[in-house]
């Protein structure tokens, strides 16, 4: 039984280890994660978020996104794209814009926002100009996690920092009263 939990452990490390870069989102009090596309541009702004976390004044425009100037330019690869909800592209190399609606022009891809819908998406975009703060999911895939006592008698989070009330526990991995636990 050991050898196979070893097993186990050692399969879900490799595929965290292959895992695409992913950023959390946030705006106000809520928060969204988002997985990158491997290129130039990323590579850059993971660079520039290792630092720590920006800030980015947004504004909507045309009725479709949201826009903002990021503190550095970035590699371009530009290419003509339809977006779509959700796609967060880099525009003129220092513009980072994150689509609520369907444009087509020449962007460099940045990457998605993980499974929101557009309802969803103009929730957490708002309307008028917003503050968007963007910091890397830490590497173990919990980040951000806001509570008096994470520590306390039965706490059980996801891998995402989510807190879980729901029991029995399928499996999965937690971190459970502050430790990571693997639930078979």
């Amino acid at each position: 039984m050991k050898n196979i939990l070893m097993a186990m452990l050692f399969c879900f490390a490799s595929v965290i280890g292959m895992a695409q870069t992913k950023i959390t989102l946030t705006v106000g009090n809520k928060t969204m994660t988002a997985t990158l596309v491997e290129n130039e541009a990323t590579r850059e702004l993971g660079t520039l978020l290792k630092k720590g976390p920006i800030n980015i004044d947004m504004s909507d425009y045309g009725g479709f996104e949201k826009v903002g100037s990021l503190p550095q330019s970035f590699t371009t690869s530009n290419r003509q794209i339809t977006t779509e909800p959700g796609d967060i592209m880099l525009y003129q190399g220092n513009n980072i814009v994150i689509f609520y609606g369907s444009n087509s022009w020449s962007y460099t891809p940045l990457g998605k926002i993980d499974g929101a819908g557009i309802s969803e998406l103009r929730r957490f975009l708002g309307e008028g100009n917003i503050s968007l703060r963007i910091s890397l999911v830490s590497e173990n895939g919990i980040e951000n996690i806001y509570s008096e006592s994470m520590h306390g008698p039965n706490r059980v989070y996801d891998m995402n920092g989510n807190l879980i009330s729901k029991r029995p526990l399928p499996s999965g991995l937690y971190v459970i009263d502050g430790e990571k636990t693997l639930i078979q």
